[in-house]
Formats: C-alpha cells, structure tokens, sequence
C-alpha cells in the first residue's frame, strides 16, 4: 500500500490559510488515515467522495506536501493521479463486472 501526494498546488484560501494547495491520497482509507495522523491532519479534514471513492484525499499545503514526501508519500504529478484514478476505477469496474452472475437473453 502506498501514500501519494500530487503536485497541484492550486492557490487557494480555506478558512484562514492562504496557501498552495495539492492532494494526498493512499491506495487504502486506512492508511492514508493513518498516514495524515502521522502529519498532524485531522481527520475532520477528510474529502469523502461517496460515489467514487478513488477522489478521496486531504487537501494539503506545500510545506505539509513536502513533509509527506519526507515522511514517505511518493511524489506524483497531478497528471499521474488522474490516471491512476482512471485506471483504479477502470480495474474496479471489471472486478465488479466479473463477479455478476452470467444473465441469459
């Protein structure tokens, strides 16, 4: 399982931090959890995207971006972590479509 984090760094305002902003995501809930306790994140802080659980992330700023990178998240570019997304959804959907029973016309 890996953590990642993407070079976004969309200029952004979110509450009182105005910052650069990009994404940290994790091939599991868990351990990106686990990952961005390790970062002083709370969880509070979660984007939960119920219906594609592939855009879940924390929004972090480019100091917290480069404290991941040192704690271990693997640097990617945004462009990565879209097809990553892409292609994790794409896997997901074969699975998926593999474990229906056979229906006959």
């Amino acid at each position: 399982m890996t953590v990642y984090v993407d070079d976004w760094r969309q200029v952004a305002t979110v509450g009182f931090v105005t910052g650069r902003w990009s994404h940290l995501t994790g091939d599991s809930d868990e351990e990106l959890h686990h990952f961005a306790q390790r970062l002083g994140l709370r969880r509070a802080w979660f984007q939960d995207h119920h219906r594609d659980v592939t855009r879940h992330h924390y929004d972090v700023t480019e100091p917290t971006r480069l404290r991941a990178i040192e704690a271990g998240a693997q640097a990617v570019t945004w462009r990565q972590a879209a097809r990553d997304r892409r292609l994790r959804r794409a896997r997901e959907a074969a699975a998926t479509a593999s474990s229906q029973p056979a229906t006959e016309s």
